[in-house]
This record gives C-alpha cells, structure tokens and sequence, in this order.
C-alpha cells in the first residue's frame, strides 16, 4: 500500500524547500468541503505540506497523497465526505487517503473500518498534518497491500488510522486552541479564523460534538497573521468562527461550559477588530456569520464608526415562526430578530442582510412554514441559504416525533428559494447607476467573455471586461485592486452587474 509513484523516501521529503519541483517529489491534492472554517484550514494544511516540499496538483490528477477536509454539517456532507474519500481511492489506490475534520470526529466507528481512509486526523490537529503524514508513512508506508479489505476492518487498523490516538484530541471538556499562521493563502479575500468550538447545542446540530466547546484565539496572534498577509498585498480579511459572537468568552472561564455573555463578546470583538484596522493595506473587514444576539447597540455603535467593516451581516434566523425556534434551542424570538436587524440598517445605508433557513424541522406545520414565509417576507433578505432538515445521528431533533416527509421539504424549499432569488435581485438593482468600489478577486469567464469579478463591500458581484486592459492609454487592472466606477446593467448568465470604471 501507500506506493508513491517516483517518491523519494520521506527523510528525504524533509530537507527538500517547498515548490522544487524536482523529478521524483511527492504529490499531493486538497478536497474541501463545508464551512469558511474549513477553508481556512485547508489554506493552512496546504501551506504545511508545500513547506515541507511537497507538490500541490488538482485534486483531479493522480496524487500520491489525497487530503480530504471533510463536513458532517448534514448527512448530504457526510455522504459527500465519503463519494471523495473513495473517488480518491480508486484514482489512485496505491495513494495514502486522508480524512481530516468533523466526519472523522463524529462518526469514528465508520471512518475506522471505512478501506478508503488510510489515515484519520481529528480537527485540532490540522495544523500537524505534514509531520503525521510523514510519521505515517515512515511506520506503515512499506508494508505493501497484504493489509486490505477486511483486515482493515479491524481494531488494529482502526488504531493505526490514528496513529495510536495520537491524531485525535478529546474535544468536549475545554481543548487548547490550535493556532495555525497563514502565510500564502492564494487569495485576495482572505478568510481569518479567530475562534473554534460552539457551546450552544441547538438541538438539530452535530457541530458542537464534531469542534468541541468553544475556545478562541489570542488578539496577538491574530493581529500577527494579518500583518503579514497585509503586507503580502491581502487588502480585505474575513474574520470567521464556529460560534464567532461567543470570541473570547473563555479567557479567565474555569471550564469549557461558558454561558453567551452579548455585553463581553461584543466588547472582545469590537477591540480585535479595531486593531486589525490599523493594520496598513487592510482596506476591508468582513465579519462571517454572527449570533443575533450581539447585534446591540453597545456592538452597532461603535461598530459602525470603523470605515474598514463591511456593510455585509449573516444573521443566522434558521426559522421565522417562535416556536419552531424554540423547538431547534435558538434563545431568541422572531421580534428579536427584527429588532437586530432594524439596529443594522438604523447605522449602515442599505446593510447587505443574509441568513440561514431551515426547512421542514420536526414537527413543522403547514401554518409554522407560512409563518417563517411572512416573516422573511417581512425582513426582506438581500440572500437566504435555504436547507431541508437532514436528521443527524445523537442530535435531540432526530429522535423529535413527526419527522417531515422529503417531498414536502423539496416543495417548501421550493418557495423559498424562489423568493430569495427575487429579493436578491431587488437588492442589487438598486445599486445600478450608482457610484461604487469594487475590490478585484479574479477573471472570471462569462458569456459576455472574460471578466474581471469582483464584490463591493456590500457583497454585491461586479463584473468588468478584461479586453479594456488593451486600450490604448488604459491602466491594466489586477488582482487585488479597487477600482471605482458605478454599475451599468446585468451582467449576462450571471448574479452579478456590469461595472463601469470612472472616466471610461
């Protein structure tokens, strides 16, 4: 097993600088699925593996080594995290298969006799991942195919998925935060992980089991990484978390089971990101998804008073009806919601509003669903990202009576989708004819040809022909850049606008 194809040994993978290219380097391919979080730490375990001279090829490609970052979010993840694990072992069964993240935290039975996966590494150890490879193919690497099939099902095998245990960290007490720097990221929005973990347990969630109790990351550490990608030429950062609005709430706390404290998260977030905004080059500050609960007017205020954040909230609201909201362990109503939202467009002109939806929860009625309509209809989104309950396994909500049938999920989602794609449109319209910044991320090819895509600090898409970079006279655009203009029209086959730069 594990037969590289023209691999070096791996003592030898461990003096090589990373991007040699040489004849005979070890290949390895990235796959990631779910969340911001993932992203980030797929950027991370990249930027470990090509420090230690690895070469990075699609995930397309035959790879001596597949890193799989998998979600188990729904159970459409956890069946994707599996069609990918196998997909890479059939490209190349010869190649070392690894799992890492939340399905190997919450399924470890399956993920231990699962013949695909050769190597399972748990969420907080990511940022280990070149040195367990390496000490995995150092112990196992020339042991040939005698072991497969159903003596991989075996306990043995299971331990030597984990090295021992060594790949995994027990998650639900109060774990140490791993602080990973992230130095190349490849992209001009980066995303910036500051905190990991949930201590909310809404009933239908798997998560807070997969990522442990909350823990957060040092001011210092976070101000440090962006400084460097500033300097780098990142210009805008996203600031992401399992739970983002719980940031700091277990520094000085005596055990990981730390309450929601609005006033103190609040106040935590407000300061890290008032430093990041006397980084030089941060031009942009975007904040991911936040619990409703901190948008107050002590958060808001002085939130807004900082040019560099983003107009651009994802409130996650799951359900417009109460008592469905109490039923999924939310901790607030619908009223409070509208209040927060109100709080978001009192300070910003024409706030970029998004949420989560989920449809067809245990016990919801015809009535509840029209409830949730009206009061979406009623909050007016500018993008809702509309599930159909999926039942996890060791959730409260999959033991809940009368469970929703999937036909009747697929026709409201249906509903709701039809009428997110009409809000959103309404919103970006408004924006036609009006002047504009757009932050330039890559060339995109559209039926239009190719363009250069962009966003404006309300996440609205922005698209500009690259052929004007020929023009006599006319400063080529690049990546990065902010260009100001206003938007012209549609963009054709696209969500997005045409953007018009000022003075052409």
């Amino acid at each position: 097993m594990y037969k590289m194809s023209g691999a070096h040994a791996v003592s030898d993978v461990k003096d090589k600088g990373a991007g040699e290219g040489e004849q005979g380097q070890m290949r390895v391919a990235f796959h990631n699925l779910g969340c911001k979080v993932n992203s980030y730490e797929l950027d991370i375990m990249r930027q470990k593996m090509a420090a230690r001279g690895y070469e990075t090829v699609p995930f397309s490609d035959e790879a001596d080594i597949y890193v799989i970052n998998t979600c188990t979010v729904t159970n459409i993840a956890d069946r994707k995290s599996r069609q990918m694990l196998h997909r890479a072992k059939k490209r190349n069964p010869n190649a070392l298969v690894v799992a890492v993240g939340c399905y190997v935290e919450t399924d470890p039975g399956r993920v231990g006799m699962d013949p695909a996966i050769d190597l399972a590494i748990g969420n907080n150890k990511k940022g280990e991942i070149a040195d367990l490879v390496e000490d995995f193919l150092s112990q196992f690497g020339d042991k040939g195919a005698q072991k497969e099939k159903e003596q991989d099902r075996t306990r043995e095998n299971a331990q030597r998925r984990t090295l021992g245990g060594r790949t995994m960290e027990d998650l639900t007490h109060r774990p140490r935060y791993e602080d990973m720097q992230l130095t190349d990221p490849g992209h001009t929005r980066v995303f910036c992980k500051i905190q990991d973990g949930c201590n909310q347990f809404c009933t239908y969630c798997i998560i807070p089991y997969a990522r442990g109790r909350i823990r957060s990351r040092r001011p210092e550490e976070v101000i440090r990484e962006i400084t460097r990608l500033a300097q780098g030429g990142t210009g805008e950062v996203v600031l992401t978390g399992i739970h983002l609005s719980s940031y700091g709430l277990d520094w000085g706390a005596e055990s990981g089971s730390v309450p929601f404290d609005a006033e103190r998260s609040g106040a935590n977030l407000l300061e890290l990101i008032g430093e990041i905004a006397e980084i030089p080059g941060i031009a942009r500050i975007r904040l991911g998804s936040l619990e409703p609960r901190i948008i107050t007017e002590q958060f808001v205020r002085p939130l807004s008073q900082i040019p560099q954040v983003c107009p651009h909230f994802h409130l996650s609201l799951q359900s417009g009806c109460d008592e469905t909201l109490r039923r999924m362990n939310r901790r607030y109503t619908t009223a409070q919601f509208m209040e927060s939202v109100q709080m978001l467009r009192q300070y910003w002109d024409r706030p970029a509003v998004t949420t989560d939806v989920i449809v067809g929860f245990p016990g919801e009625t015809i009535a509840e669903f029209e409830e949730t309509e009206r009061f979406l209809r009623q909050v007016d989104f500018y993008e809702m990202h509309v599930f159909k309950y999926s039942a996890r396994r060791g959730t409260v909500a999959a033991k809940m009576p009368v469970q929703i049938p999937e036909a009747v999920k697929n026709v409201r989602s249906d509903r709701l989708l039809a009428m997110t794609q009409e809000a959103s449109d309404r919103y970006r319209q408004q924006f036609i004819g009006q002047k504009e910044e757009l932050y330039l991320e890559e060339i995109a090819e559209t039926e239009a040809g190719p363009c250069w895509r962009g966003h404006t600090m309300r996440y609205v898409e922005g698209f500009i022909p690259t052929g004007r970079d020929d023009a006599p006279g006319r400063s080529p655009l690049a990546k990065g850049q902010l260009v100001k203009g206003y938007f012209a029209g549609r963009q054709a086959g696209t969500q997005g606008l045409r953007f018009a730069l000022s003075g052409e």
